[in-house]
């Protein structure tokens, strides 16, 4: 296997982690530690880097007072002779948040950065540095390439629990020492309050560490930040995030369960009833809390091809935003369906521009798993299958639209990579078993959750023939943490042969399946 290996990438973070152990739960709600008392700025939240390319990255970055950015780069952790980026003062309008954008970075090659804050009258005072690493991707195709996904964290009331190791999947995840990690969405859950403790069905208890944007559901842009500031209270997450780069794309959660534009909730829970009022101050926060790349354009788009080398373009898509009303989606007929028609045009070129071996579509929400939304208690549905195994309706008709157009231009090497439903699978969609079949065959994988309840399996639908390859998922819905059925996946392309190896493991990192797949093909 010719994946790259650097034995100095663990070390480094000695500092990163030396940094920020003082933050304590009282520190980070509010307590000042006495070393932030002479007026130094204080980055207790950790460092993160996002959508890193083979000569780009982002920084990321929280404060907790007003303060300019600055980051250091080295080939070394000594720091000799750094290479210095002036990023942006950080002030409230953020939440004291900030993002600085690393350009002319070498490939392939691990980049050792410091994050300094400095007081904005005195750029002398700076406050304890804090450090990370990441790599860059690498323009020889020799190198390889590793990453891992999931989504899914602290849903469904189950929050940090220190007796259970908090986050404990990304200390696994970080042991595979992977390029990045992609997270499908869920980010977080403003819709899921998290209580002080939880019965568990065999007479245990779930403890959660609270704070009191998590007492509630989200409605505030106070309160979406503070859902985001709770992950990075969690030691497992903030030591993962120094070392390993994301992809991050939202789904539902990040506003509330199962929304559409132009939803008007009957939640009792909510004073604030327009969706779309709560996913623009969702959105806000978001862009505030990750480093994404394409966030601070004019569109401020979730959706985006990240280039990861001539193995690799990742494309993210926003199945949230652009999506027409949930409905029994049984329509003949839809032009705007789950994508919307602007962003499948920007799918469609952009795949037909990639040279890359393998396309990975990084999906928020399976294609064939029927997602049933029945809040409003009606038989809706949330995701794009709507259980009738005939010729596309709804949603189906534009990923039929999608897959027809793969298949005619000839453009090889997709892999679909999702979350969403609380459990992991591999699903090969095959013409021969469809009732669709203009489409060659692909696989789709699923993985998660990485923190938060686990359910039973979703029905397939066979309108693009899936056949379920693998599963393992509770027959019971909403299984604690603690009960097990917590999954990520992993990505490996050799850079000697091509192949695309995926293995679905266990929060432990015990593989659970592997499928090898040959590069060059349209279909699998």
């Amino acid at each position: 296997m010719s994946h790259r290996s650097f034995p100095g990438r663990r070390s480094v973070l000695r500092g990163s982690l030396a940094a920020s152990a003082a933050l304590t739960l009282p520190t980070a709600l509010g307590s000042a530690p006495a070393f932030a008392l002479s007026g130094r700025p204080r980055a207790g939240w950790g460092v993160q880097t996002g959508d890193v390319t083979c000569d780009s990255g982002l920084v990321w970055v929280r404060s907790d007072r007003p303060a300019r950015m600055i980051v250091e780069t080295s080939a070394t952790e000594s720091f000799r002779k750094p290479r210095r980026w002036h990023g942006p003062l950080l002030g409230a309008d953020t939440d004291f948040t900030g993002t600085t954008r690393l350009r002319g970075l070498p490939s392939g090659e691990q980049i050792h950065y410091r994050v300094l804050l400095a007081d904005p009258d005195d750029p002398r005072r700076t406050g304890q540095p804090v450090t990370g690493t990441f790599r860059t991707a690498s323009a020889r195709r020799r190198d390889g390439v590793r990453f891992v996904w999931s989504g899914d964290l602290a849903g469904q009331g189950w929050g940090i629990n220190p007796d259970f190791g908090g986050y404990r999947i990304y200390d696994a995840m970080a042991a595979l020492d992977p390029d990045f990690f992609l997270c499908s969405g869920d980010n977080i859950y403003a819709d899921g309050p998290i209580s002080a403790s939880v019965a568990l069905p065999d007479g245990s208890t779930w403890r959660n560490i609270t704070t009191e944007e998590k007492s509630k559901v989200a409605e505030t842009l106070a309160e979406f930040r503070g859902n985001f500031r709770y992950n990075l209270l969690d030691d497992n997450l903030k030591r993962f995030n120094a070392q390993v780069p994301s992809i991050i794309q939202w789904d539902d959660h990040e506003v509330t369960n199962n929304w559409y534009p132009g939803e008007i909730l009957a939640d009792a829970r909510y004073t604030e009833k327009n969706v779309d009022v709560l996913a623009s101050r969702a959105r806000q926060a978001f862009s505030e809390y990750f480093p994404i790349s394409t966030l601070r354009r004019p569109d401020g788009r979730v959706y985006r091809v990240v280039n990861h080398g001539p193995l690799l373009d990742v494309f993210v898509l926003d199945m949230r935003t652009y999506r027409n009303a949930n409905s029994t989606d049984d329509q003949a007929t839809d032009a705007q369906g789950i994508l919307g028609a602007e962003q499948l045009r920007w799918l469609k070129r952009e795949l037909t521009r990639s040279r890359a071996v393998w396309k990975v579509i990084a999906s928020d929400m399976p294609i064939g798993l029927v997602v049933p939304d029945t809040g409003d208690g009606k038989p809706n549905v949330e995701a794009v299958a709507q259980g009738d195994p005939g010729a596309p309706l709804g949603r189906e008709l534009q990923i039929a639209e999608l897959l027809r157009f793969i298949k005619h231009r000839g453009i090889t090497g997709t892999v679909w990579l999702t979350a969403d439903v609380h459990y992991t699978s591999a699903q090969h969609y095959q013409p021969s078993r469809a009732a669709f079949t203009d489409f060659e065959p692909f696989w789709e994988f699923v993985s998660g959750p990485l923190n938060a309840g686990a359910f039973p399996a979703n029905t397939l639908d066979n309108t693009f023939g899936p056949d379920r390859v693998f599963i393992k998922a509770p027959t019971t819905a909403n299984v604690s943490p603690a009960g097990g059925y917590q999954f990520f996946g992993e990505v490996d392309i050799d850079g000697d042969s091509g192949e695309l190896t995926v293995r679905l493991r266990e929060s432990d990192g015990t593989v659970l399946f592997t499928q090898v797949l040959q590069p060059g093909r349209v279909g699998q």
